[in-house]
């Protein structure tokens, strides 16, 4: 199996589930990702009791676009290169919004309010990311 691209973000279960990590105040219940260390960005809270938290795997689409030309170095592309689908996802607990590919779908598919569920896939160059799949 592929090596995550970023270690401590996302997690793989032994059933194939994949989790993003993100972190919890246990003041104020912000919820964060990437994960936090240190103290609670609310302004409203004093907090520096961050606690690590799985978090949603669905969530619907607030936005969606495609990248239809290649990323320049010293990032890796697909030889030839494929547009890649990304979607902005509103997670269904937290309400936060997160960022990732999207996998076997493309912008034709997608539409916001949709939902999608998490999941993984390889860049071009291998390592392992979170990404959004049907649901």
């Amino acid at each position: 199996m592929a090596a995550p691209a970023i270690d401590g973000w996302f997690v793989t279960d032994d059933d194939g589930a994949v989790h993003l990590l993100g972190t919890r105040c246990a003041g104020c219940r912000t919820v964060y990702f990437p994960p936090q260390t240190g103290f609670c960005r609310n302004p409203h809270c004093a907090g520096e009791d961050l606690t690590p938290a799985r978090l949603s795997r669905r969530g619907t689409v607030w936005s969606y676009t495609n990248a239809c030309y290649p990323p320049p170095a010293p990032f890796a592309a697909a030889e030839p290169y494929t547009p890649v689908t990304l979607a902005a996802v509103e997670l269904a607990e937290e309400g936060i919004v997160v960022l990732g590919q999207v996998k076997d779908l493309t912008v034709d598919d997608l539409h916001v309010g949709m939902e999608l569920e998490l999941t993984s896939g390889a860049l071009a160059d291998g390592p392992l990311v979170w990404m959004w799949g049907r649901a």
